[in-house]
């Protein structure tokens, strides 16, 4: 158990964002295991891919048309006679000599003799008369140098080559990746579980009334779709009352999962009892507050499991079946990562996309990514106050046409801070694609100029 627990007190963002990331350098790797190549998607490779050949493995034609020898098109137009087509997946049994094309499809193999491949859009193609048959030729009205619309074999990747780091998270394109290397199974880091306790008594469940003054428990679903969006699996618990007893009941039974979100109780008020809990649990804190908008109360420690047994039964791990018990801390697990975010729903969002990310990244196997920042032009002005980094909910559209004076059609991103309500205006969160980063030192930002964007 930790000594005595710490807290650094409220950092700004930009020192909460680091104490993060120190964090996440200090967790280690998870165990491993063997899935099949569907089954990695968004999961994060335990070791390297290499290549199990040349990458292309022959040389591959880039467009339709005709396998030649540069030099024969050093004068155009330039007649040559055809000796084949060739189409993916097939060859010719010949090398093309001087004077000679082969017809060729996108994907195909180069014939041996050819050194580059002309369009098809700048040649025509005739039938004549020969010696003894019908002789197809190709009149070709381009020149091309050697080597033109060929990716030559070894280009992208030689046999032995690691071609998938390991702690790369798999997306489709690498997926790919490692079905054209052979993978049909794949070792990936196991998928952290990730506990969601969301507190407070004014909540219900979303398939019950609420009260007159009651609401329902929108942020465990929102997180736990963060959550899985970013490959981990989501254990919602239920919602703990503002009653000190059953809160560090359901802390416990979240601390069988690699992390615990709290939601809800972090604030100053007269029921916000989480940090309290935490705090008799022997709670060590990184932080109790963040200088931002929405979101400033979050709260970010660990706790060691050690400490936390009640004798009464024992913590199921999130994926096995039947209820949740509180008892025992599991065998062999340590410090369990906790964020108390605040109870409006942008808020939890915002943290969890700012600091529960990261440590997640970590979790998995990954180095945290980087937050998805980006530049747009303001629509609309926006006021507000010095003092906090602000991230408003906002949507980003390219609907701005540049200048006709400049080339290539290109759209210019917009940004528009959307009417909001507050950090539990539900609507505005749903409507965002974006927040807008209003620096802390700023207290206004005009129309038209080049701001920074945190993309959803």
């Amino acid at each position: 158990m930790s000594a005595a627990p710490q807290s650094a007190g409220v950092l700004s963002f930009e020192q909460a964002r680091e104490t993060v990331l120190k964090h996440c350098r200090q967790i280690p790797r998870p165990p491993s295991e063997d899935v099949t190549l569907l089954q990695a998607l968004g999961r994060v490779l335990a070791g390297p891919v290499k290549a199990d050949r040349n990458f292309p493995p022959f040389p591959r034609a880039t467009r339709d048309g005709y396998a030649v020898r540069a030099a024969d098109l050093s004068s155009v137009p330039a007649t040559l006679r055809v000796v084949g087509q060739i189409k993916a997946g097939a060859s010719i049994d010949r090398a093309v000599k001087a004077g000679e094309a082969a017809e060729i499809m996108t994907g195909a193999a180069v014939p041996e003799g050819a050194d580059a491949v002309v369009m098809v859009e700048y040649t025509s193609a005739k039938n004549t008369a020969g010696r003894s048959e019908i002789e197809i030729q190709v009149e070709v009205q381009r020149a091309v140098s050697a080597g033109e619309n060929i990716v030559p074999v070894g280009a992208e990747a030689r046999v032995g080559q690691e071609i998938l780091p390991r702690g790369m998270r798999l997306g489709p394109a690498q997926i790919a990746m490692a079905a054209g290397a052979g993978q049909a199974r794949i070792k990936v880091y196991r998928r952290p579980h990730v506990a969601i306790l969301a507190t407070g008594d004014e909540l219900v469940e979303v398939s019950k009334t609420p009260g007159p003054f009651q609401i329902r428990n929108s942020n465990s679903f929102s997180l736990a779709a963060q959550v899985t969006a970013a490959s981990a699996e989501a254990m919602r618990l239920p919602v703990a009352p503002d009653e000190p007893r059953k809160l560090a009941t359901l802390i416990h039974a979240g601390l069988a999962a690699d992390m615990l979100l709290i939601t809800g109780g972090v604030s100053m008020g007269k029921f916000d009892l989480v940090e309290a809990v935490l705090k008799k649990l022997g709670a060590e804190f990184f932080f109790t507050g963040a200088m931002i908008q929405p979101g400033r109360p979050v709260v970010f420690g660990q706790i060691e499991l050690s400490g936390l047994s009640n004798g009464s039964g024992k913590v199921r791990r999130p994926s096995d079946p039947g209820p949740i018990e509180e008892g025992n801390a599991l065998p062999g697990r340590r410090m369990i990562p906790f964020f108390g975010l605040p109870g409006n729903p942008i808020s939890a969002m915002v943290c969890f996309d700012l600091f529960a990310r990261p440590v997640l990244d970590a979790l998995s196997g990954a180095a945290p990514a980087r937050l998805p920042v980006a530049k747009a032009r303001l629509r609309k002005a926006v006021k507000t106050k010095t003092g906090l980094t602000r991230f408003l909910p906002a949507v980003v559209s390219s609907t701005n046409q540049l200048p006709a004076n400049q080339e290539g059609g290109i759209f210019e991103p917009e940004v528009e801070v959307l009417a909001w309500q507050g950090s539990g205006d539900l609507l505005a969160s749903a409507q965002a694609n974006c927040y807008l980063v209003v620096p802390p030192d700023r207290d206004s930002m005009a129309a038209g100029e080049m701001v920074s964007i945190v993309m959803r």
